[in-house]
């Protein structure tokens, strides 16, 4: 039986937290660094990304992030998007938290309401609608937003080498949209997600994210030398 059999949208003894913003705010760059900090600490983290972290899952992705702009007319992109994040549920995210571990995922259903909903013009409510049917309900103890100017964020994006340049390909507009959605999440969601100004050095973004993590998750990830700090599972 799937862990997303269950009537209950947590699973297991871990904790879920997830990374959002535009493109080029960076962060995989940060979900890479909190992931070191919490190994250090001793605790079991798993970092994975959407669309993908599964097979079948990145597979979808190769038709989402590639190829031109319009292959895709926005209902067909939101299915398929939601048919990978199923996947990924599935075969990834659920079993690691059912086993203690911390999942730190770059990207996920925020990411759809702001481009599909807000960028693209889906209606929010049926995002949100069969959101919930594919997650169980399922959400992040903690979001990190990242943000900053869209003209800067398509800038680095555009600077990296790589053939997942689809989104980035949309018209500025688009970007405008789903910049103004995530900042709408935010506010209608403030216990769960938190904006950093993605414009600060990485050393900024991340003694605040470690803030918001200590503070979320009740866990201390600084003093190296407190043997007695509340720990999440760890690793044998």
């Amino acid at each position: 039986m799937s862990p997303l059999d269950n009537t209950s949208p947590r699973i297991g003894g871990g904790h879920f937290v997830t990374i959002e913003g535009g493109e080029g705010t960076g962060k995989s760059t940060l979900a890479k660094s909190i992931a070191e900090i919490l190994k250090e600490r001793s605790f079991d983290v798993i970092v994975t990304r959407e669309p993908g972290g599964s097979e079948g899952a990145d597979q979808i992705r190769e038709l989402l992030v590639k190829g031109s702009e319009d292959r895709w007319d926005a209902l067909s992109e939101t299915l398929l998007l939601q048919a990978a994040r199923r996947d990924h549920i599935i075969r990834t995210i659920a079993p690691a938290l059912e086993s203690g571990f911390v999942v730190i995922c770059d990207r996920f259903s925020d990411s759809t309401v702001a481009y599909q909903g807000h960028g693209h013009g889906i209606d929010l409510a049926f995002i949100k609608s069969i959101n919930t049917l594919v997650t169980n309900g399922l959400q992040p103890d903690l979001t990190l937003i990242l943000d900053a100017p869209t003209d800067l964020g398509i800038t680095r994006a555009m600077n990296r080498l790589g053939s997942e340049i689809r989104y980035e390909l949309l018209h500025f507009d688009f970007h405008e949209r789903a910049r103004k959605g995530f900042l709408e999440i935010a506010e209608s969601d403030p216990v769960r997600c938190h904006v950093l100004d993605a414009t600060q050095p990485l050393e900024k973004i991340k003694e605040i994210a470690i803030d918001l993590l200590e503070s979320r998750l009740d866990v201390s990830l600084r003093a190296e030398t407190d043997l007695f700090a509340p720990r999440l599972r760890s690793r044998a």
